[in-house]
């Protein structure tokens, strides 16, 4: 047998050394062609039984099933949402962790927080919106105002005379109301409560306090049963579960058009073709007959976004509006 030479063996060492490069670049297209093949977990930043937890745990099964992998929902709640946020942020941008972001962590945290580490834009890519709540204007029954007009017309010949309650300075709920007041030109007294807005809500009811904005989740039983009642809606046409409430912009308040939404994003990082799929995914659960009767009943409107890049712009423009409100009002975090 010939022995080899130094240049055939050199010919032969770089043949092994493309082949081993060849295959290291291939695995990471590999491991993206075959996602998902473990669980993906789902960090919602608040306690079991809220607003995003309902929406996540209502998610969970579709998904599963579209992507035939376990869907594993892990509260990590704590400091306005922020907790969760930072955790997920710094998970590995691999797909099998994913965040449940909301328009008061995503939108309205970074602006409120001077020492948040995250940026929910340059930390995440926005998978997909997957609940959107309209805000619902409420009023004790016993005051005169029946809708928007009349409440202007009120409270302008009343300046600041007329009370308005929410859950905390940097709440969607207080921003809703700064916006309008803004728009309307109105001189209010705020009365921020602490605890989420059942205290808030319980004091209108009570007519300690005059009026307020709530999520229609949190609102419609009570405007139902006749213990509040209902000025307006944030939505851009009427809802379906309070077709006689003209939209704010109906009214005449065309920039309080809002709604305290919740949607997945992805670490930054996480490759695009995990990102189409798991949108996909997403677009494919939420026409699910069940999810949206079940979001429905609870004045949820259960949506997707045409693509990533549509839920990313959707966040850019409402951070952009909460960021100003902010900004004009000096808001801090409680």
């Amino acid at each position: 047998m010939k022995a080899s030479t130094p240049v055939t063996r050199r010919a032969g060492l770089a043949v092994l050394l493309g082949a081993a490069a060849g295959l290291a670049m291939a695995s990471p297209a590999s491991a993206q062609s075959d996602y998902p093949n473990q669980p993906i977990t789902v960090i919602v930043p608040f306690a079991p039984g809220g607003a995003s937890d309902f929406a996540a745990r209502l998610l969970q099964p579709r998904l599963s099933e579209i992507l035939g992998q376990q869907i594993v929902v892990e509260n990590r709640d704590g400091a306005a949402g922020n907790v969760g946020m930072d955790i997920a942020a710094r998970a590995k941008p691999d797909g099998y962790t994913l965040f449940l972001g909301n328009v008061g962590t995503v939108s309205i945290n970074p602006y409120l927080f001077s020492s948040l580490r995250v940026k929910p834009l340059e930390d995440f890519i926005p998978i997909s919106i997957v609940a959107d709540t309209p805000g619902l204007l409420i009023a004790n029954p016993a005051f005169p105002p029946n809708n928007v007009k009349e409440l202007v017309e009120y409270v302008k010949a009343r300046p600041g005379e007329v009370n308005f309650a929410s859950p905390g300075t940097g709440s969607v709920n207080r921003l809703e109301m700064e916006a309008f007041r803004r728009e309307a030109g109105l001189d209010m007294v705020h009365v921020p409560y602490k605890g989420g807005a059942g205290p808030a809500t319980a004091d209108v009811m009570g007519g300690h306090v005059s009026l307020m904005f709530v999520t229609i989740s949190s609102g419609i039983n009570h405007v139902k049963g006749g213990r509040l009642k209902a000025l307006g809606v944030t939505t851009r046409e009427r809802v379906e579960q309070l077709p006689d409430v003209a939209t704010m912009a109906e009214q005449g308040y065309p920039k309080s058009v809002s709604s305290s939404w919740q949607g997945l994003l992805a670490p930054a990082g996480t490759p695009q073709p995990i990102i189409d799929k798991l949108h996909a995914a997403v677009v494919e659960a939420m026409k699910d007959e069940t999810i949206k009767k079940r979001m429905a009943e609870s004045g949820v409107i259960a949506v997707s976004s045409p693509s990533p890049a549509d839920f990313k712009a959707y966040i850019q423009a409402d951070a952009a509006k909460w960021s100003g409100v902010i900004q004009e009002i000096g808001a801090k975090a409680d």
